[in-house]
């Protein structure tokens, strides 16, 4: 193959897995009205011998280097071979970094691969949030089996903003509230009671609370739901059902959610401990 026919090497080289590099080299390359190049990834780059031998196979074959990496001491073996070698190179995350150290507080953490576990805690966050969303107030008994913890307690008693709270910790919760009426789906009883936790409130809160909910629907408070007669039985036939699965009881009266929210994060750290 002739020399001119032959397509550019751009050799990706990074301490991480080089995606970032790669992203920016397609970018640059797709503004070549539709030349190519060939692209060659060399990932987890951590030593000199590594840096030394893509630096020779660049100056052989008259490719360029493109770089990622984070630790300045390779950096600059990466940028020393580069120029032993009279290869074109760009340092993507250097001048990035060294700009950034000008008007951030801190010193950098220096840890290769941070961005694609950044985005993993936000793919995770997302999942838990579309979770708590799809198994909220009992909708889909099927679900609870697939959750890291399942709330339950009667109405005005906090599941929903708890759930979405817990989302936010990357927590996967699935809530049902419980009714006299209404029989527990089964596969409530079936699951590990250390997943299950109850919700309770004082009577007297609860009766506030439902009466300004009923209040900011338009609605007439004497309703038998804001009565104190009907709020006693729910609170009963609730701690019923709690006493039965055999699950923890976490009190809510006069609780801010993040309060409520800060011991069911420990609880489930202790559980994670003992697994």
């Amino acid at each position: 193959m002739k020399d001119q026919d032959r397509k550019p090497v751009v050799y990706i080289l990074s301490d991480s897995i080089g995606e970032t590099a790669e992203l920016v080299a397609k970018a640059a390359i797709s503004q070549y009205n539709g030349n190519s190049a060939e692209i060659r990834r060399v990932p987890y780059v951590n030593d000199e011998q590594t840096v030394a031998e893509v630096a020779e196979e660049a100056r052989d074959t008259g490719g360029i280097i493109v770089y990622t990496v984070i630790m300045p001491e390779l950096r600059r073996l990466v940028k020393k071979y580069a120029e032993l070698y009279g290869i074109p190179h760009v340092d993507i995350m250097g001048p990035t970094m060294e700009a950034l150290s000008r008007v951030m507080p801190g010193e950098p953490r220096l840890e290769p691969g941070l961005v694609r576990r950044l985005d993993a805690q936000y793919f995770r966050r997302v999942e838990a949030i579309e979770f708590a969303v799809k198994y909220d107030d009992g909708k889909d008994p099927r679900g609870l089996a697939l959750a890291d913890l399942v709330l339950i307690g009667v109405s005005r008693t906090s599941k929903t903003p708890l759930s979405m709270y817990l989302a936010h910790k990357q927590i996967k919760v699935a809530n049902v509230p419980l009714v006299p009426e209404i029989q527990p789906p089964e596969e409530l009883f079936r699951l590990d009671r250390t997943k299950v936790v109850g919700l309770t409130i004082s009577p007297n809160q609860l009766y506030e609370i439902r009466k300004e909910r009923l209040l900011s629907l338009g609605l007439h408070h004497q309703s038998a739901y804001a009565s104190l007669e009907r709020i006693l039985e729910e609170l009963e036939y609730a701690e019923g059902i709690m006493k039965k699965i055999g699950c923890p009881i976490f009190d809510v009266t006069n609780k801010a959610v993040e309060e409520t929210a800060g011991k069911l994060l420990e609880l489930i750290r202790r559980q994670r401990e003992d697994e």
